[in-house]
């Protein structure tokens, strides 16, 4: 049988080279089809594990993950067999790239199973089929693409892909792989941080049923029960202004203020409604009571409630009271949900009859948000990077 000609002879060099291969080959172009095969391999008991094919964690054992589709043991005797090393195009491959497996099992026969043909390090093309630029060539490549259409083998085969040494190709996907260890770390630590912010909001504020928390700092050990009081008693809530959508930016640039509505922050406006610190509770759309801490001049809209603590009352613990009432419970509405002042000012709250003791909270409290804050900074910074790093490594291919 006649091998499969490669379908460009060009070749390219990426922006960024590690310095023992300054002096190597330039890249070759080569079509899919020279470097991988269509496999459709359906002999299999069916004691194979199934595979889901996602974009967050490549194909990976559905017990492993929150995965939850019955399937009929007729309908897993067409499924195909994976195998560690190969590669998947899913149905949302022209939105996240192709997948890859480490793992020996079946998925649903939708897919297209790639397998190597060539001496190739898989996770250079691990790396490579995630990089944004190969996506905009998928999607190129199949225009008018929709949810429940896929990418074709020969879709695959006509996108140019790169064929770099093989010690090149080694080099790179280690580099990209420990960037990719280290970014597991840190998001292991970010979500850790919340786990532990969860925790402590549940123990710093009295459970149901309770007068007093179940943490609590040294020095307020006999100050007594916390006062039950109403939530209107606790703070005035009241709507903000009015602005037309047109006057809302997407992006901020000098001279305008966030502008803050029933989901959040929305965008950015010349005008200012409140100039301080404030709670925000959203109270209108899917995320109302959603709650945001605002500092300085901000716009909110009619659909946000804007917070102002009662006598007695710090402003930032009652952010954190706020945040823990996990207020979309009271939303009403299907269509439309919402949030009614009314009911909300009748909620029963407990609250520290010593303003000291709320603000020692507030602030063990606040001091993990900055922690939180601070690793959420440096896991975007790393992923910049890879983003980064995923551009210059590769040089664009098919130009």
């Amino acid at each position: 049988m006649k091998q499969k000609e490669k379908i460009s002879q060009k070749q390219k060099v990426p922006d960024l080279r590690f310095p023992e291969f300054k002096d190597a080959r330039e890249w070759e172009e080569v079509s899919g089809d020279f470097l991988f095969a269509s496999i459709t391999n359906k002999n299999h008991d069916s004691n194979l594990p199934i595979l889901a094919i996602t974009q967050e964690y490549g194909a990976i054992p559905r017990h492993l993950i929150d995965y939850q589709i019955s399937v009929t043991e007729k309908s897993i005797e067409s499924y195909k067999v994976v195998e560690p090393g190969d590669f998947i195009i899913s149905l949302r491959s022209f939105q996240g790239g192709i997948e890859y497996s480490n793992y020996l099992g079946i998925c649903s026969p939708a897919y297209i199973i790639l397998r190597k043909i060539k001496p190739l390090y898989d996770h250079f093309y691990r790396h490579f089929f995630k990089t944004p630029k190969y996506i905009q060539g998928l999607n190129k490549n199949i225009e008018g693409i929709r949810d429940g259409k896929m990418v074709s083998f020969k879709q695959f085969s006509e996108l140019h892909i790169p064929f770099p040494a093989f010690p090149e190709q080694q080099k790179i996907a280690d580099c990209l792989s420990l960037l990719d260890e280290v970014i597991s770390l840190e998001s292991r630590k970010l979500k850790s941080l919340q786990s532990y912010k969860k925790g402590l909001l549940q123990k710093l504020f009295p459970a149901e049923g309770e007068t007093v928390p179940e943490l609590r700092f040294p020095e307020f050990q006999d100050a007594g029960e916390w006062e039950k009081r109403k939530l209107g008693e606790v703070c005035v809530m009241k709507a903000g202004q009015f602005v037309s959508a047109t006057e809302i930016k997407e992006f901020f640039i000098e001279g305008l203020f966030p502008c803050y509505g029933g989901n959040g922050i929305r965008g950015f406006t010349k005008t200012y409604t409140h100039d301080g610190s404030y709670s925000l509770v959203g109270r209108q759309g899917a995320l109302c009571g959603n709650v945001n801490y605002v500092k300085g001049k901000f716009h909110a809209t009619e659909h946000a409630l804007v917070c102002v603590p009662g006598l007695g009352i710090n402003n930032l613990w009652l952010y954190y009271q706020l945040f823990k009432m996990n207020l979309n419970q009271y939303a009403t509405g299907q269509a439309q949900p919402g949030l009614s002042v009314d009911n909300l000012v009748k909620i029963s709250v407990f609250s520290p009859t010593n303003i000291l003791e709320q603000q020692k909270i507030a602030d063990c409290l606040s001091s993990l948000d900055a922690l939180i804050q601070e690793q959420s900074q440096k896991l975007e910074g790393l992923k910049s990077h890879k983003q980064g790093l995923l551009q210059g490594l590769f040089p664009v291919m098919g130009e």
